[in-house]
């Protein structure tokens, strides 16, 4: 039998559904080749990168990082950290660890190049516990203690880059303040006793009785142990004034703490 393509002209219904399918099928083979074909070679389909550490990281070197490893940065935050340099990384997202394709764009928050300020708080005759606890609390630092005469055992004075600083005055956050405390009408006192004491508990004692923390000497290998109180200066029960600096060795439960001579 003859094939007559002339019955299938478009404006016959037998055209109609002729031409109708060969639209369809050449839409299929076209869809098929674009998710199958060139959708994977042009976005690397079901190939995962696991997102790196970046906290801690200078932005100056960041860029040249995430490009060895085909990916990306975009900054859509700012804070502010006294423990890391200006322009470091404070957090990302994704986190580390995560699986993500190639070219994902790492948004990061960084550290500001200066700090914001907070204003003072109100020390004055207040204990010096109270002081370190309320500085803390501000992300402001203690730093030295001054003593002088006085009846009680409170902070007479506070003080900023050594000018004398009012409550409520603005610095930048991680400012050291300096404290004026009066002595309480007493000159000496036996020195605590910290032999034995984590680091964390002979701090404590040490502001609370209004001394000052010298030097921290690590004696012997510290990685993966859990670290003590060995030896002190001055010693336990020696007189001392308030505003003494007590310095501190430590290390392992049993590490024998060589002479002086040889620190």
């Amino acid at each position: 039998m003859k094939f007559d393509i002339r019955k299938f002209k478009i404006d016959t219904f037998g055209g109609f559904l002729l031409h109708s399918l060969l639209a369809a099928t050449t839409l299929l083979v076209l869809l098929l080749f674009y998710f199958y074909a060139y959708l994977p070679n042009t976005t690397n389909h079901g190939e995962t990168i696991t997102v790196p550490s970046i906290e801690g990281m200078q932005i100056a070197q960041l860029e040249e990082f995430l490009i060895k490893r085909n990916l990306r940065y975009e900054v859509n935050d700012s804070s502010y950290s006294s423990e890391y340099p200006a322009l470091t990384v404070l957090k990302q997202y994704p986190q580390a660890g995560s699986k993500v394709k190639e070219g994902r764009k790492i948004f990061i928050s960084i550290n500001r190049i200066s700090p914001p300020t907070v204003p003072v708080p109100a020390l004055v005759d207040g204990s010096v516990v109270n002081a370190d606890a309320v500085l803390r609390s501000n992300e402001l630092k203690r730093g030295r203690i001054e003593l002088v005469a006085g009846p009680f055992n409170v902070v007479k004075e506070m003080k900023y880059q050594g000018r004398t600083i009012e409550a409520g005055e603005p610095v930048p956050k991680g400012s050291v303040i300096d404290l004026v405390v009066m002595d309480g009408g007493s000159n000496s006192f036996e020195a605590p006793d910290f032999i034995g004491l984590n680091l964390e508990d002979a701090k404590v004692v040490i502001f609370g009785s209004n001394l000052n923390l010298g030097s921290i000497i690590v004696v012997g290998d510290t990685l993966g142990n859990e670290v003590f109180i060995l030896k002190q200066k001055p010693e336990p029960y020696e007189n001392i004034k308030v505003g003494d600096v007590v310095d501190l060795w430590i290390g392992a439960a049993g590490t024998t703490v060589p002479d002086e001579d040889d620190i």
